[in-house]
């Protein structure tokens, strides 16, 4: 397995760089100059000219490409343009919102979607089957743009039980030190049992819209994995034995289902930690996702290399650890 797993990471190398690459040329073919943005536009030709030699915007393309894959070498992402924060430090102060986030609606989608999945395969063409089914067609078509701003309207602006963005409120941010960047886990060391309700309070719609895709895909999958295997001639004999239909459904079954699931749970949790980029910025959520929409909008090139960098090694990462996660869930699967 040790094999296997440095071989995976060295097929990250030029994973990363066909990324880079791309990203760097398709940044550079977005019309503007980001040091005419810096400048602004009252800045005369001899103050932008200035500031694209600082950035170094005045060297050749293939060698400002370069001159980054060296920088990244190092472990040195660079800084902001626009603000002029190091990379790494505000990866390191948003990834957690994101991460949150994508956990939190991970675990709705994991909750619902399974047992949904499970008990339409197990009532196969029922009125039960049809509407979870028709739930999660609708759930993958809905635009999540669409999805968030209804949510909020119905929930913040017309009951008002929930609020509309952000993280946490000015009002309990002010008895509230994060530590971990984590906020969930930060009010639960610290007891502090008012911005634990407010944290969750704002982590519920956006949490919501971001599982929409997940939980219908994951039904989804769910339910074909466990038709194939309730067909399987082991499933028979455990029910001709006897056995109970919930150990039939739930030990020997659904166990056996779970490995088209896990792998696609783990694409989508792969998916969700690049950054929900509609959903942050429509809650507006300080996650990793709305920051490279803004680094998109400025032309901040760091911002946007370093971003989509952190969320391709993240992708690759979570996409190893299922396949590892395969050998405890099928011991017949072995790894060369």
């Amino acid at each position: 397995m040790g094999r296997y797993i440095l071989k995976r990471l060295l097929n990250l190398i030029p994973v990363l760089l066909g990324i880079t690459l791309l990203v760097f040329i398709l940044l550079h073919l977005i019309p503007g100059d980001p040091a005419q943005i810096l400048a602004g536009e009252r800045a005369t030709p001899e103050t932008v000219e200035a500031i694209r030699e600082q950035l170094g915007l005045n060297k050749p393309l293939p060698l400002q490409y370069f001159l980054f894959l060296g920088n990244l070498l190092r472990f040195n992402l660079g800084n902001s343009l626009m603000s002029g924060a190091s990379i790494i430090q505000e990866i390191a102060t948003r990834w957690p919102a994101t991460f949150e986030l994508s956990v939190a609606a991970m675990l709705i989608a994991l909750i619902l979607g399974i047992p949904a999945g499970v008990v339409a395969a197990v009532r196969k063409n029922s009125a039960v089957d049809n509407l979870t089914m028709s739930g999660s067609l609708l759930g993958v078509s809905m635009p999540v743009f669409w999805l968030g701003l209804l949510l909020i309207y119905l929930f913040a602006v017309n009951l008002q039980w929930l609020p509309p963005g952000l993280r946490i409120s000015q009002e309990a941010a002010l008895a509230f030190k994060p530590m971990t960047g984590f906020y969930v886990l930060d009010a639960l060391l610290q007891l502090n049992w008012n911005a634990l309700k407010d944290v969750l309070a704002h982590l519920i719609l956006p949490a919501l819209t971001l599982s929409t895709i997940p939980l219908a895909i994951i039904a989804r999958i769910t339910r074909s994995a466990m038709l194939e295997v309730l067909s399987q001639d082991y499933i028979r004999t455990a029910r001709a034995k006897g056995v109970l239909e919930r150990w039939v459904i739930f030990r020997h079954a659904l166990k056996n289902a779970l490995l088209p699931v896990v792998t696609i749970i783990g694409l989508q949790f792969g998916t969700l930690l690049s950054g929900a980029i509609l959903t942050e910025t429509i809650f507006s959520w300080p996650g990793i996702g709305s920051w490279i929409y803004d680094g998109i909008l400025n032309r901040d090139y760091p911002v946007v290399q370093g971003g989509v960098i952190f969320v391709s090694i993240s992708f690759v990462l979570i996409n190893l650890l299922v396949d590892l996660s395969y050998a405890f869930l099928d011991p017949r699967i072995q790894y060369r």
